[in-house]
């Protein structure tokens, strides 16, 4: 039976580089999306219900792109044709100019969730098929090495479209416009990430050859008769692990994909009343503590890129996963109570320890799991939602637990109570990754 190859390191690079591009886009929605619609006039209590969108968009789209991209083969590829056409229809340069059209408050606000649904969309159908070309292209022993990879790519991407505002700012881009506009170093951003994200794309689809349907069959009738010989030498049936792998680790996604949501819509907020003393979206010192958002997040995403060199070299996925959560979790917990600009550099750097296992380890244990499937690409979009459904419940349940938690903690600033709580929800993911079930020989082992 033939068996998926070892790659060299070079092809799981090629494999996954348009996801830095794909990234710089996300980077730039996660940074600026609290930041654009407090700007147009949102109040902190229905920020929240802005950020129902994105993943609301990624559960539609991802279980699609990957139920199509199972039938589809082309000359192109498998996958390759859906990324391509999602880098092709971004939108991005759409969002920040919602400001600019003369609307009323209502109308831009309107017309902001519009485009930020249709930036979305284009976002998840470019990133969904780089997760699918791992499953289809990499053997198990490779995986965590691959998805780290991806992960060191991802985290590259963030850095770049997180510091994009405060580039612009530095060489003289203005950071502030007039009431209800969005300030230009932020509009040139999403123009010039939008580009970036149509170049790197390019790049994977004239790197990566996909296997071919005859390749893949052989690949699939050698994983089902290796899980035959595992099922047999057990003296047990093993159909069921795959779906229980995937609950138990959707279980652990809940909690930290709630916890980033917080994240990504409060910070702004937070910082800007706890460092810079103001809660006016209005104001100058807004705007800055805006481009300190993509600075710190900046530094999260160093974090993650180098946390990420390390967790290939734990001989054990769940020890490696479980720490790096605890580790993002006492980051989260410390954000509220620093005042110092600077000093926000350590509790972020420790949030991306988190973010690179939540980036690497689901997928590793999941596509392990999937080993052999014709519907690696169907599953992997159903997986997805076990990213979505907690931003969605996280988004829509955020200004209740706002006015919950500040009732309970009226001392800590109005948002950064949701970072408390976001800490608190890693620590329990990280609680919760020990009850996930493991085959033997699917070790995060550094080759």
């Amino acid at each position: 039976m033939k068996t998926k190859p070892d790659l060299s390191f070079w092809k799981l690079w090629n494999i996954s580089f348009g996801f830095f591009g794909v990234q710089i886009a996300y980077a730039l929605q996660s940074a600026n999306v609290s930041r654009i619609f407090s700007t147009l006039g949102a109040d902190p209590h229905d920020l929240s219900f802005f950020w129902v969108l994105p993943p609301l968009m990624g559960m539609i789209v991802q279980p699609l792109v990957g139920y199509f991209s199972d039938k589809t083969w082309t000359r192109f590829g498998r996958r390759i044709p859906y990324l391509f056409i999602g880098a092709a229809v971004a939108v991005m340069c759409l969002l920040p100019n919602s400001g600019s059209f003369a609307f009323s408050v209502g109308a831009a606000m309107v017309f902001g969730a519009c485009m930020l649904m249709l930036l979305d969309t284009s976002i998840n159908m470019a990133m969904q098929p780089f997760k699918m070309m791992v499953g289809d292209m990499v053997n198990e022993k490779q995986k965590a090495k691959a998805y780290s990879i991806q992960s060191f790519l991802c985290n590259a991407g963030s850095i770049v479209g997180y510091l994009f505002p405060l580039i612009f700012t530095a060489i003289g881009v203005a950071n502030f416009a007039d009431k209800g506009e969005v300030p230009d170093s932020v509009k040139w951003s999403f123009y010039i990430g939008a580009a970036i994200l149509i170049l790197c794309v390019i790049y994977t689809t004239a790197k990566v050859k996909e296997y071919t349907p005859e390749q893949m069959a052989q690949f699939q009738a050698a994983a089902n008769e290796e899980k035959a010989l595992e099922a047999k030498a057990e003296g047990k049936s093993k159909s069921n692990n795959a779906l229980k792998v995937f609950l138990q680790v959707g279980v652990v996604q809940f909690f930290c994909w709630a916890a980033f949501m917080f994240m990504w819509t409060y910070t702004n907020g937070s910082i800007a009343d706890t460092v810079w003393n103001t809660t006016d979206p209005g104001s100058e010192a807004y705007q800055h503590a805006g481009n300190w958002v993509g600075t710190v997040f900046a530094v999260q995403a160093i974090g993650s890129v180098l946390w990420a060199v390390v967790l290939p070299f734990f001989k054990n996925i769940k020890v490696g996963y479980a720490l790096s959560l605890i580790i993002g979790g006492i980051g989260f917990l410390m954000v509220p109570f620093v005042t110092d600009k600077y000093v926000l550099f350590l509790p972020y750097f420790l949030i991306g320890c988190g973010w690179a296992a939540m980036l690497a380890m689901p997928f590793t244990l999941v596509t392990n799991a999937l080993e052999g499937s014709k519907r690696m690409g169907t599953y992997l979009g159903l997986f997805n939602c076990t990213i979505c459904i907690p931003q969605i419940v996280a988004a829509l349940c955020g200004g209740f637990l706002m006015s919950m938690m500040h009732y309970l903690l009226p001392d800590v600033s109005l948002q950064g109570n949701m970072l408390l709580l976001a800490g608190v929800f890693m620590l329990v993911g990280a609680l919760c990754v020990f009850f996930i079930s493991q085959r033997k020989h699917a070790v995060a082992a550094a080759d």
